[in-house]
């Protein structure tokens, strides 16, 4: 209870602090492609339901179809603000408004398309008991997950095997004595990894 108080506060307070800044981005997103200013994309929440997560729209439109990963800094599907807005993670700030409407909370695991969630084994599925969050430990770790990527034969396949794999441990590692303190912590380290 405490935990879904302190998320819609902060969300609340987030977005009016941030909206007079987030005008740039909606302006120069329509600028540079064609398409909306926002991308919605199911993924899996709380209880393995799915909800629409919200983003600013980084690539070109449709983009999605041609493969879930983004293997590389320079994506030809990412648009040239898009670049900037993944660089500073600013193409994430819409998901206030998931925390806002209680789809998602500020700390929690990074919630997964279906398409990989079908790859948890059941002790993996725990971590859909909680609220997924705008960040977590893991986030922090592999901030620098798409340089990963790029190097590798098979991009996917060592998502799922390896880095899935461990984000996973990650999560449900915190999960086991997550409090608010450690939220905070988290938020504090995610802003210190982003600057």
């Amino acid at each position: 209870m405490a935990k879904r108080f302190f998320d819609f506060i902060l969300s609340l307070f987030g977005i009016i602090l941030l909206f007079p800044f987030l005008i740039i981005p909606a302006i120069l997103i329509p600028l540079g492609s064609k398409g909306g200013i926002f991308y919605r994309q199911t993924r899996v929440g709380r209880y393995n339901k799915d909800f629409k997560l919200i983003k600013f729209r980084t690539m070109k439109v449709e983009s999605d179809k041609s493969g879930l990963l983004t293997t590389s800094s320079r994506d030809p599907r990412v648009t040239k603000i898009g670049y900037y807005l993944r660089k500073y993670k600013i193409d994430e700030f819409p998901q206030l408004i998931n925390v806002l409407f209680g789809d998602m909370s500020l700390v929690g695991p990074r919630p997964e398309v279906r398409k990989y969630v079908k790859f948890y084994t059941e002790e993996q599925m725990k971590v859909l008991d909680y609220r997924p969050g705008i960040t977590d430990v893991a986030s922090i770790k592999y901030s620098n997950e798409n340089e990963i990527l790029e190097g590798k034969e098979n991009p996917e396949k060592f998502y799922i095997e390896e880095i899935m794999q461990d984000k996973l441990k990650l999560n449900l590692a915190y999960l086991e004595s997550q409090n608010l303190f450690s939220d905070i912590k988290t938020i504090f380290k995610t802003f210190m990894k982003i600057f």
